[in-house]
């Protein structure tokens, strides 16, 4: 694969499916040189056996819903000025009919259960700010007032423009077309817009996700209020009237929860993915998100958060008669799984997969997943049978894909490490690069990764696991490093890069580089900074300045007190600005300008510490990226850093 290969990359998205099974209604994405930006449309593909079709032909259309009747599809595609708004299509395709015209754009959509209504959160701007005042641009607004804990968000910005909860009425996709008024002398001063939206929530708070109860008469979501003292990640969930806008409490701060989804069974039954983050409302680390089912007395637990994870971002329900259908993250894969309200556990897919969305009816399961040759495809289940009704992978393989092999190797102190080895055709020897993933509690898959397959395309093996610290291997394993980074996980990145190197002859461990991101850069600085062996380095949005975390990430009101402590002493025993003189490894300093979670301060000052010493070092800023560049930055900022990674290696590390 090389680096413009990354336009056959095709996602697939969260299916939705008819409720007799009949058919489902998907979103792809892909990533577009030429148009700089991701691309793609909603598909339509009957089951159990059906070839799929486009129904839309919109740039970026996504986030499909289908009505209870099937018969309409609600959908999000961007707006001339780049804001999301909903609209709606025929099940079976035609023109869209727009819905909204919000001027910070829609963030989240649901169908009331008769279908005719639309529920939605959008973000409401001050009037002056973000282009609400044509002509005043962002350099001329007033300024802002901050007395909160947190100001600004990755990939958002600032935290001023609170998405609300709306009620608009679903329109008939055959509708007349909305028209633009003509100007008039008693004209009004607002644009007409296309539905009449009723706004339910107001004022500071940000209200995330939006559920319809199962008789349509409230919606359930979580609020975020800004803390003005510390940090607490405890969350509310709240039901909204529809008709009043009054609210009551459905989950309170007591019960310690942080919540990641909220959703209603077709009998009322209100489910939770949470996890506990104890009576100080900030243990995060390795958090065990678990599935809840909310009881008249309070949530109770169905899944156990030690050894099941249902952390996975995108993570969300599904339901089947009683039981809830979600995703587990496991050993890098995500199998889907049936869980029974009496907290029975079953799997209904697995194997060599990574499950990213899911939708079941009429006995039927369809459910987008990549593997190690496709990075996004539909497929169904017809009780065990699986059938793939997309070949979207067809295209990465014909650019050329290799499949990593997975290996385990026993630690220094006797713990198993497991990752994969990805290498070139031949009998080598080839140069080795050691990757090193984010998080840290996350975990690279099974899944085509665009990351690997380039490497390898230029004639380098690559090598990369899972250490301690990572998530799928158990709640332990993830909280193993808590105020103790580069320890057990140093242990284990060596131990497993080592223990491949030794035992296949095609791996040169004598030519060697390495290069991570995010914590994987955090990994990268810590490693070069106690073993001179690689020939150079690559660190990316890095975690390299705990001291400077706090007052400048957007998760800096908590992450770094958790992973290594607030103690001065015990933070600087784990942070690579604090051993960056001992790096004589030649290093090459990767960031984004609009980098909020790893801010761009802590490469420049990483950077200049290590041009202050001697060490042989560059950096290079992209533009209008945020923390995301390598995964949704834009394709051809994406291409222009895989040309720099690979010019890096080919001065460092030349293939021979």
């Amino acid at each position: 694969m090389r680096p413009t290969d990354i336009q056959t990359l095709i996602g697939v998205g969260r299916p939705a499916i008819a409720a007799t099974g009949a058919f489902a209604i998907f979103a792809t994405s892909r990533p577009d040189v030429d148009a700089d930006r991701a691309v793609g449309q909603l598909w339509r593909v009957d089951l159990p056996a059906g070839s799929p079709r486009r129904i839309t032909r919109g740039v970026a259309d996504r986030s499909p819903r289908l009505s209870p009747d099937d018969g309409t599809v609600a959908f999000l595609r961007s707006d001339a000025k780049g804001r999301a708004q909903v609209f709606v299509v025929a099940a079976h395709g035609g023109e869209p009919v727009q819905v909204t015209d919000q001027p910070g754009g829609v963030t989240d959509l649901a169908f009331s259960p008769d279908g005719s209504r639309l529920a939605f959160t959008a973000r409401v701007p001050e009037p002056g700010r973000y282009g609400t005042v044509e002509g005043l641009d962002a350099t001329a607004e007033p300024p802002r007032r901050i007395t909160g804990i947190r100001w600004r968000a990755n990939g958002l910005g600032y935290l001023d423009r609170p998405a609300q909860v709306f009620v608009v009425d679903a329109p008939a996709p055959d509708r007349e077309p909305f028209y633009e008024p003509a100007p008039a002398l008693d004209a009004p001063e607002k644009r007409v817009v296309p539905e009449a939206a009723v706004q339910l929530t107001h004022g500071d708070t940000n209200w995330v996700g939006v559920v319809w109860t199962a008789d349509g008469a409230e919606l359930l979501s979580v609020p975020d209020v800004i803390e003005t003292a510390r940090r607490d990640l405890r969350d509310r969930v709240v039901a909204i009237a529809v008709d009043s806008g009054e609210q009551r409490e459905v989950l309170s701060t007591a019960e310690n929860l942080s919540v990641a989804t909220v959703d209603v069974a077709p009998d009322g039954a209100v489910f939770l993915l949470a996890n506990d983050v104890g009576d100080e409302g900030t243990d995060f680390v390795a958090p065990g998100v678990a599935l809840f089912v909310l009881d008249s007395d309070g949530p109770r637990l169905l899944t156990d958060p030690e050894t099941i994870d249902l952390g996975e971002v995108g993570s969300h329900l599904s339901f089947d008669e009683g039981d809830v259908l979600v995703q587990d993250r496991t050993r890098g894969r995500l199998r889907l799984l049936r869980v029974s309200r009496d907290g029975r556990v079953s799997q209904v897919l697995g194997g060599d997969l990574e499950v990213s969305g899911h939708a079941v009816a009429g006995g039927r399961v369809a459910a987008s997943v990549s593997s190690p040759d496709s990075f996004g495809e539909l497929v169904v289940l017809d009780g065990p049978e699986m059938r793939a009704l997309t070949a979207f992978g067809a295209a990465a393989r014909d650019a050329g894909i290799v499949v990593p092999v997975e290996h385990e190797i026993t630690g220094r102190d006797g713990y198993p490490v497991r990752g994969w080895v990805a290498t070139p055709e031949g009998e080598g020897p080839f140069p080795v690069i050691l990757q090193i993933h984010g998080g840290p509690y996350a975990s690279y898959g099974v899944h085509l990764f665009d990351e690997t397959q380039v490497l390898v395309d230029a004639g380098y093996a690559v090598v990369y696991s899972n250490p301690r610290g990572s998530a799928g291997y158990g709640r332990a394993h993830g909280r193993s490093i808590r105020r103790r980074m580069g320890t057990l996980d140093f242990f284990d990145v060596i131990d497993f890069f080592d223990g491949v190197v030794a035992a296949d002859p095609r791996l040169d461990g004598d030519r060697a580089g390495i290069m991570g991101g995010s914590y994987g850069g955090y990994m990268t600085a810590w490693v070069i900074a106690h073993d001179h062996r690689f020939a150079g380095a690559i660190v990316e949005r890095g975690f390299l300045d705990p001291m400077a975390f706090p007052g400048s990430s957007d998760i800096g009101s908590f992450f770094g007190q958790e992973y290594v402590g607030t103690d001065p002493s015990l933070v600087t025993a784990q942070s690579p600005m604090a051993v960056v003189e001992q790096v004589t490894t030649p290093t090459l300093v990767l960031h984004s300008e609009l980098d909020y979670r790893c801010p761009l301060e802590q490469a420049t000052r990483y950077y200049a510490a290590l041009k202050a010493q001697g060490t042989d070092a560059e950096l290079l800023i992209f533009p209008g990226e945020d923390h995301e560049l390598t995964r949704a930055g834009r394709p051809q900022h994406r291409v222009q850093r895989f040309d720099a990674v690979l010019d890096w290696w080919r001065r460092h590390l030349p293939t021979g």
